[in-house]
């Protein structure tokens, strides 16, 4: 992906709370696409192998959290963080983030992430096909900037990370508008 291309158009299967379910689990599907997130805002979208593990919940996903007031004083709408995992999975985990700004998408087919080109393979660590980390500035469906790790491949040995850190984010959002860092 490279900076002018517009998002592939798919279906998210998310879980969304609703009272009018009632009981214990008061949650429905709902059907969000690529136009119901990316449509007529500017937003951070970034991605990782997988909720719960350790870079992801220690380090990328708690930084865009923390920084989300700054990033809306750069002219950021939304924060979105995605992954190869179900709904279940990614609500559980923002849950367990306390996460109040940065919203989850769960992509748990991999059909957006195959087709932006960043699925690979992760047998290697036993998670399958996941995504390769990275993040993007999206206006309005179409991408403004793209930040991938080095060394996409399948069954990488590491898990880079650095490039699509909310630091690096910042920096770019910051030297684009003449703002000292």
């Amino acid at each position: 992906m490279k900076p002018g291309v517009k998002l592939p158009e798919v279906t998210f299967r998310t879980r969304v709370r609703d009272e009018s379910v009632g009981g214990p689990n008061p949650f429905r599907w709902e059907d969000r696409s690529t136009s119901d997130y990316f449509a007529g805002k500017r937003v951070i979208l970034f991605s990782l192998p997988g909720a719960f593990t350790p870079t992801c919940s220690t380090y990328q996903l708690p930084g865009f959290e923390k920084g989300f007031d700054e990033f809306r004083k750069l002219g950021i709408d939304e924060i979105y963080c995605m992954s190869v995992n179900d709904a279940f999975v990614m609500n559980r985990w923002a849950q367990s983030q306390e996460l109040a700004h940065v919203k989850v998408i769960p992509d748990g087919s991999g059909e957006f992430t195959r087709r932006v080109g960043m699925l690979v393979a992760k047998d290697n660590l036993g998670f399958g096909m996941r995504s390769w980390r990275y993040a993007a500035i999206i206006n309005d469906g179409v991408i403004e900037a793209w930040f991938e790790e080095p060394g996409r491949c399948d069954n990488h040995a590491e898990d880079p990370y650095g490039e699509s850190s909310p630091e690096t984010l910042l920096g770019y959002l910051k030297e684009s508008q003449g703002v000292a860092a």
